[in-house]
Formats: C-alpha cells, structure tokens, sequence
C-alpha cells in the first residue's frame, strides 16, 4: 500500500455506498433470480425438445411442471457438470502453465497497480486445437454432446457463478480487501449481486480479469461448434451456409476480444465494478449460453441463405466491425499519447482531454453502434421466421443503453462543467442524429 493511503482507515479508503442501481436491493433480487430464469427460458422457449421457437403455450402444462419435484430434477445432470467443471480447470491450468506479459492496470485507491497476465488468445489457440485435432480425429460426433445436455451444462455454470458470487461476498470482509465503491452498502442481497470486493484474487490469480475472458468467452465459441458438429451428423456431414455465418461473425468477435486482451484492464468491469454473482453469472452462463441461441437454433431449423443473402448479411457484420474497431483505436491511439489523425479534442480542469472529432465526434459511444451492428448481423443468418432469435440485440441495446447511461453520470460527476460543454459539442449518445 502507498504511503499516501497507508494512514487512511479502513471507512475512508472504502466508504459506504450510498447511490443504488438497478432500483437497489429489490432491482438486485429481481435480476439476481431473473437471470437464471431467462436463460432457462429461452431454451425452453426456443427448442425442438419443447415443440418450436416459440412452442405452443400450454399453461396447464407449464404449471404442472413446475409444481413437480422431477422437473427441477431434471435440470441437474451429473456428467454434464463434470464436463463443465474439467472445462473451467482447463481454463485455470492453461492460465497458470501457458506464457503471457504481465501488464499493470489502472491506478488504484490504494495507490498501487495491479498486474494482470495476458494469456488468454494463447488458451484459445491451445482450445481451438485441442477441438481441431478432435474433428479431424474423430469427426463431428464427439462434440453433439454440448446440444444433447445443454440444459445441465446451464445449470453448472449457473451454480458456479452462485459459489463464486457467494464466495467473493464473504472473503470481502477479512481485513485489507479493497473494496469497489459502489458495493459496500450494507444490504446483503445488493452487495452480493454487484460485487462487494472489487478484484477478489488468489494470490496472482485475479478472479474477475480471468471470468472475463477466459471460461465463458471461450466456451461460446466451442458451443457455437458444437452446435454446427450436431446440424453436420444430421445433415450428413455440411452444414449450413447460415451456421457458416454464425460460426465466423462470433468466432472473430471473440479472438478479437482475445487477441486484445488489455484492453478491458481500462474498462469499467475491470476498473470501477466488483465481483459478485452480477459478473460471475453474466460471464459463466449468460455469454456462452445465451449469445449462442442463434446457433442452437440453426441446429433444428436449417436456414440456406444463398450468394445474395449471405453476402448482405457479411456487408452489415463488417461495416458494424469497421466501426467498432476504427473507434476503438482512435480511443486507444489518443489515451496513449498518440493523435496520428490530428482529431480535435476538448481540454478540461483536470488535465485530461476529450475527443470531439472523428468517430468520437459524430457519438459519445460510437464503438456502441458498431456493436449494435455486428450484433444484429448475428441474429439475421435465422432469418424472420422468430423474433426470440433477435433477442440478443435487443437486449444488447438495452445493455449499452444503461452502460451508456452509467458512464454518462461517471463522466459528470469526474469533469463537473466541463462535461456539460463536451455534450454540447457531441450531442449524440450512441447513433448519431437518432440516439
């Protein structure tokens, strides 16, 4: 600890929380149980084993359901858990064994930086070719298993993140822990849901940084393969030219997420968030479970797009991908001292500078609208027949929205006038002249 916070006491170095979000505790207990529902639900929603996407509703038959103890039985698969849980050690073996730079982040209230070892595009290098020699092996039948028991897979990850959650709430009241400022307001169910501690760690082990990008992120890709692997014994050994969409829009959203991996060492996760069950099971179930619907979907309803179609499609992923990368390296250029485009920016009293011009100019969050691009490009390989195949970029916007909207209070309350100016100049949150 630095001198300059060594003499601080305990509540002065982590005070209590007094500003709510998500409507406080009640909003915490409702998207605390809310989420596990909801990703239940769109597989139950969505699934050849349940009649359609959507089935018919029988509400007689969903009560009954419910009300009947080898239901709830149902949703627990032992082998599926051991699946799951040698996939999460893969991850943590491949972290500790694999090389990587170990990169400091951001300054924190202590003083101090963290470091942080970037290896994580090498653990998806070293997945991808496990499930490579796999394939060329033994062909696509080994992994069908991952659509076959992916209601158990589900469950596993969703009991992982209520251990980690609960795990990191308790060890964030033992002497020393730093913790995130807007997590210690006193009520259990609010703390545990946002994260009390903000980076609970053993030893060079940092939980959040690895939640982040490794387990979940990962295992999107491999479930997206292994859906294709399960529409290629059905159909013969092909697939689809939609799945082929599918597979390579999210397939390169990831590595480039990987690949990049210090980027998110300056996010708000990383930076201002804790670690609670919010992130555990946003990382562990929600990413991998739920961004893969579309391809689980393409497994029961084959989509053939044709040249045209395909070719629409990729223009609107690339132009979404343009924008989210030339935004982001301008961002990145610019907070490391380099301007290579000579962009205008605003000075403020504390000595910082905002971009007024480029992409940055035209939104406060352009890299938001290429997001919302790409992430629409990835539900229209599934064609029209559904809307609950859109439901990610739905609830992707309304994500971004409400991260806007957080960093919009950051923001104000960091540059006090100087942010109102800024606004005045780029007046568009996210999509210029719509949004």
């Amino acid at each position: 600890m630095s001198s300059s916070t060594s003499s601080k006491t305990s509540s002065e170095l982590n005070p209590r929380t007094k500003h709510y979000e998500f409507l406080g505790p009640p909003g915490a207990f409702a998207v605390t149980f809310g989420v596990p529902f909801l990703t239940y639900a769109l597989y139950f929603g969505c699934s050849e084993h349940t009649g359609g996407c959507p089935p018919n509703i029988d509400t007689a038959l969903i009560l009954d359901s419910l009300s009947n103890l080898s239901w709830w039985k149902g949703l627990w698969d032992t082998q599926a858990t051991l699946y799951y849980l040698a996939w999460y050690a893969f991850t943590v073996v491949a972290w500790k064994i694999l090389p990587g730079d170990w990169v400091e982040g951001t300054t924190l209230r202590t003083g101090e930086k963290k470091k942080y070892k970037i290896n994580a595009f090498s653990t998806f290098l070293l997945a991808a070719g496990v499930t490579a020699g796999t394939l060329y092996r033994y062909g696509p039948q080994p992994f069908t298993f991952i659509y076959e028991k992916w209601v158990g897979l589900v469950t596993a990850s969703i009991l992982m993140a209520i251990v980690q959650g609960l795990g990191c709430y308790l060890a964030s009241f033992r002497d020393g822990a730093l913790l995130a400022l807007g997590g210690n307001s006193g009520s259990f169910i609010y703390d545990f849901y946002i994260g009390r501690e903000l980076n609970p760690s053993i030893g060079s082990f940092d939980l959040k940084s690895f939640n982040e990008l490794r387990p979940g992120l990962i295992l999107w890709v491999l479930i997206d393969v292994g859906m294709a692997c399960e529409q290629a014994v059905r159909r013969g050994g092909n697939i689809t030219d939609s799945m082929w969409l599918v597979l390579a829009f999210q397939g390169w959203y990831v590595v480039d997420a990987l690949y990049n991996e210090p980027a998110i060492l300056t996010t708000m996760d990383i930076t201002t968030d804790g670690f609670g069950f919010m992130l555990a099971v946003g990382d562990l179930a929600w990413v991998p479970f739920v961004y893969s619907l579309q391809a689980r979907y393409l497994v029961f309803n084959q989509v053939e797009l044709g040249p045209i179609n395909t070719a629409l499609v990729l223009a609107v992923n690339l132009l979404g991908y343009y924008i989210f990368r030339a935004s982001n390296g301008e961002k990145n250029d610019f907070r490391n001292g380099r301007n290579p485009k000579n962009l205008q920016y605003m000075p403020t009293e504390r000595g910082t500078k905002l971009l007024t011009s480029g992409w940055w100019g035209r939104s406060r969050h352009p890299n938001y609208m290429g997001d919302l691009l790409m992430a629409f490009a990835w539900s229209l390989p599934t064609g029209f027949s559904t809307p609950i195949t859109y439901f990610y970029v739905t609830y992707f916007a309304v994500l971004l929205i409400h991260r806007e909207r957080r960093d919009d209070e950051a923001c104000a309350k960091k540059y006090g006038q100087d942010w109102q100016k800024y606004k005045q100049l780029v007046p568009y949150r996210i999509i210029p002249y719509v949004y």
